[in-house]
């Protein structure tokens, strides 16, 4: 049922682009292991070994926190619709941030979205497949705009405090440097 890979196919990439949610893993050797819901089309497949993601503003910021100290990252993708697939990547992360060298060329991959923080660069190491079987299905109906509104009525500064009191330590007490590294 499971098989393993070296890299992604055009079939995982076509697979990947076509799903609205997707999964991160991350954890410190000594941290809570935090899985985060992903959605708002904030995931790009560079090659079949890179992959970037755009992060906004939520209410915790534990994978930035996390990727600093061990960059280990697992990122997952269901079929919730049609034939069964769990799809998972396996590797090694970077936190990108707006000061960063790279940014501008990362950023320009993404339609902008309203409290972006922070990009991920992954590079890929081992792909997983595996059934899916036994994951309901469900239909998608549309994209929550609220994120998107609130961060639009924050603005930018707002955004600030709101990192500030919210985004820079995780809930292990791991720095996110998020306030120093946005220039």
């Amino acid at each position: 049922m499971g098989k393993r890979f070296n890299e992604l196919s055009e079939k995982h990439i076509r697979f990947i682009v076509e799903q609205k949610l997707f999964f991160v893993g991350t954890a410190t050797a000594d941290s809570r292991v935090n899985i985060s819901p992903k959605g708002m089309d904030s995931l790009r497949v560079l090659s079949p070994t890179r992959v970037i993601w755009l992060n906004v503003t939520g209410s915790g910021n534990e994978t930035s926190a996390h990727v600093q100290i061990d960059p280990r990252m697992t990122i997952m993708f269901c079929a919730f619709d049609g034939k069964p697939l769990i799809l998972r990547l396996y590797g090694t992360a970077k936190v990108v941030h707006t000061p960063d060298p790279e940014w501008q060329a990362l950023f320009a991959h993404f339609e902008a979205l309203p409290g972006a923080r922070q990009i991920f660069d992954v590079s890929v190491d081992l792909v997983q497949t595996s059934c899916g079987m036994a994951v309901p299905y469900f239909s998608y109906t549309g994209e929550r705009e609220m994120l998107s509104d609130w961060a639009i009525k924050t603005g930018e500064q707002g955004i600030k405090a709101y990192w500030e009191d919210k985004n820079q330590i995780s809930i292990d007490g791991i720095p996110t440097h998020i306030l120093a590294k946005r220039g």
